[in-house]
């Protein structure tokens, strides 16, 4: 009698510490749209555009093609409003990784990845007119070995990111329109698992969660520069997926 009540409060407390990970913090996840272990070979409706995608050791794993000339990148068709991403990742040798949110011409947000660093950003949208990037926040992180878990929440006209314990929030107009999501790999290569979109309400606390959060640029860490680059020369940019 004594073990199984000593196993059912483990149980109980392991069901709390998941709970209290997966707390709402912009959204309040509802109906499943998509989801995919990524434990069998890549497919529809998934669309390549770029790289190599595969299966390999019961993940998906996207790797760039030098012959692209451009990261690997790999999109779905649907067209999103207010929703929850959530997946988990894990760097085998690449470069940089990114959840990537498209509008319906041209780039709007992502939560760009690296092995040292995490930012959540609104992308250029019109690349030479008024429209500019913004990066809402920019952690240093240490991503080099093991699995991490992404989640990016889109309410209306706010993002939030988090990437496993580092979050932060942004808002702009462009985020109401709709929204296609895909997954990029700059290097060699990003392995890919449990993903789903789920249907999203707004968080009725998200008032006292913001609170707890950094301010749209108010933590903005300096990017680490490229290895290789020369000394006294910013490293050649490279195009966002």
């Amino acid at each position: 009698m004594k073990h199984t009540s000593l196993l059912t409060l483990g149980l109980a407390l392991t069901a709390f510490s998941i709970r209290a990970e997966d707390k709402p913090l912009l959204a309040i996840p509802g109906k499943v749209i998509y989801e995919n272990k990524f434990d069998a070979a890549p497919g529809e409706p998934w669309k390549v555009a770029k790289g190599k995608w595969e299966l390999v050791e019961g993940a998906m794993r996207g790797s760039e093609l030098e012959a692209d000339k451009h990261g690997a990148v790999n999109r779905l068709p649907n067209k999103l409003q207010d929703f929850v991403v959530e997946y988990e990742f894990k760097f085998e040798g690449g470069k940089s990784t990114s959840l990537s949110i498209n509008a319906a011409k041209g780039h709007m947000a992502r939560i760009m990845i690296t092995p040292t660093s995490v930012a959540v950003q609104k992308d250029d949208n019109d690349k030479e007119g008024p429209d500019k990037a913004a990066i809402f926040a920019r952690f240093p992180t240490e991503l080099t070995s093991g699995w991490h878990k992404v989640r990016l929440e889109m309410i209306g006209d706010m993002m939030l990111g988090k990437v496993d314990d580092v979050a932060a929030w942004g808002a702009n107009d462009l985020f109401k329109t709709e929204k296609t999501p895909g997954l990029t790999v700059s290097g060699q290569s990003v392995d890919f698992r449990n993903f789903s979109i789920r249907e999203a309400t707004l968080n009725p606390a998200w008032e006292d969660v913001k609170a707890t959060l950094p301010k749209p640029g108010e933590k903005v860490t300096p990017a680490a520069p490229a290895k290789g680059a020369a000394k006294g020369k910013a490293p050649a940019k490279k195009k966002a997926e």
